[in-house]
């Protein structure tokens, strides 16, 4: 809920340079007695300092039921060591520091920043947190019943509940399929036990790595964790799974209409299967995602916006994990108007496919994504946190250098043939939010829809 898996920038999207000429620079490796591993880069330019830590395995994908393991990070933060939920809150933002816990699909993260100096009152109580988490009956049942209304809340704005149906319509029983908020039905069955016993299982410092950015000496990190994280007792858990099960790929059309009867607008979402993290054609498929749907000037912004008017908004991605990904494209328009947008949207889809791109558009996209040094990466979190995702994916830390390279050199052919081969033909998931008695007839000459209402339980 704090992250929606289309509203997250893509993996191949954050792989972009701190320095085109420099790269990341390489971090200080310190590894800790109990297992877990942290990485360390000095950074004086600021007094600052900020980390972030994955616990691998511990993501939505790992859970036992939907939404354990964002409701356990939650709940990290809500009361340690005999203080309550207030008290931990009053201690951080008495320090003026940051501190955040949430899972994500692969591992569980928790980061936080803070001045250099508060930087040891920060870590006391991260690591209070992490170490000796309350979980207490009366702070559980608040996040149960907060998220309970935020589902309710959801399923009333179908621009976010496109992305979950869809989530849930591609993925189905893998677990990818999981969202991160829970549903209705799993949050109604869990107990603050369930919490717990997810903690004991895989909330450990055997599956941990951390990374800390900023004004500090090597050698008071080195003691800062001696009397902090490094106390963390390891335990006999078995190590977190090394892969997800087989990404599925639908083998024919797999068209859901949610039903939802005040819509004035309609949402979709198409998807088919894409590549892993770090695979060879993700320079390529940047290059030719820029120029169909991941910029304003895109080939589906300017039919579907700019020249047609029929909407505000339209992009596409390639989202990936260790071993699979997905490639979709979305946007929203008037009711009466939804079959023309599928209908040009899967137009440009055959077109790309065909004919492919210029040579001047290319060359275009790659001056974009080379002049492009994001936000995320210039901020001393952003480097903890490119440094926790490169090498929880092996890339290595010299992966940008390479990256920018394979960039520089796409060239037409390499970009058409990501198009080629990832763009839906007749096997791909799609999936409308809105009012069925008005837009059903103009998505019949898409495929069979599957009707379901909105207002039914879960997604």
């Amino acid at each position: 809920m704090k992250k929606s898996w289309l509203a997250t920038l893509a993996i191949l999207v954050v792989f972009l340079p701190l320095n085109a000429a420099k790269g990341l620079p390489q971090p200080e490796k310190i590894q800790l007695a109990n297992g877990m591993t942290v990485f360390f880069l000095r950074d004086a330019e600021l007094p600052l300092v900020a980390f972030r830590l994955y616990i691998k395995g511990a993501g939505t994908a790992f859970e036992s039921s939907e939404g354990l393991a964002d409701i356990a990070a939650e709940l990290l933060l809500k009361g340690a060591s005999g203080k309550t939920a207030a008290q931990v809150a009053e201690e951080i933002d008495f320090l003026g520091a940051s501190l955040v816990a949430n899972s994500q699909d692969e591992f569980m993260e928790i980061s936080g920043s803070s001045l250099a100096a508060n930087f040891p009152a920060l870590m006391a109580i991260a690591s209070e947190c992490l170490l000796k988490p309350g979980f207490s009956q009366e702070e559980f049942e608040k996040e149960r019943a907060r998220r309970l209304d935020t589902i309710m809340a959801v399923k009333d704005n179908p621009g976010q509940a496109v992305r979950y149906y869809f989530r849930k319509a591609y993925f189905g029983s893998h677990p990818l399929g999981h969202l991160d908020i829970g549903t209705q039905s799993s949050l109604q069955k869990m107990t603050v036990e369930t919490i717990r016993d997810f903690y004991k299982r895989l909330i450990v410092p055997q599956q941990a790595v951390m990374a800390v950015a900023g004004d500090l000496a090597s050698e008071d990190l080195k003691k800062l964790l001696d009397s902090t994280l490094a106390r963390w007792p390891k335990t006999g858990a078995p190590a977190a799974p090394a892969r997800l099960p087989a990404f599925p790929a639908p083998s024919s059309k797999v068209c859901i209409l949610i039903d939802k009867p005040d819509a004035s607008q309609a949402y979709f979402t198409i998807g088919v299967p894409g590549f892993p993290t770090g695979d060879r054609a993700s320079a390529a498929a940047q290059v030719m995602n820029t120029l169909f749907g991941g910029r304003f000037t895109s080939w589906l912004n300017t039919e579907l916006r700019i020249k047609r008017g029929l909407t505000y908004g339209a992009n596409s991605r390639f989202q990936s994990w260790r071993n699979g990904g997905i490639f979709t494209a979305s946007s929203y328009t008037k009711n009466d108007s939804i079959g023309q947008m599928l209908d040009i949207t899967l137009g440009l889809i055959a077109r790309a496919k065909k004919e492919g791109f210029g040579p001047e558009e290319i060359e275009s996209a790659r001056n974009y994504i080379l002049g492009q040094f994001p936000p995320t990466l210039e901020s001393l979190g952003a480097k903890a946190g490119a440094y926790l995702t490169l090498d929880f994916y092996g890339l290595g830390f010299g992966y940008y250098t390479g990256y920018l390279e394979r960039i520089e050199k796409t060239e037409k052919a390499q970009a058409d043939a990501v198009a080629k081969r990832y763009f839906p033909e007749q096997d791909f998931v799609l999936v409308v939010v809105g009012k069925a008695e008005e837009i059903a007839g103009q998505l019949a000459k898409f495929g069979d829809f599957k009707v379901k209402k909105i207002s039914d339980p879960d997604c």
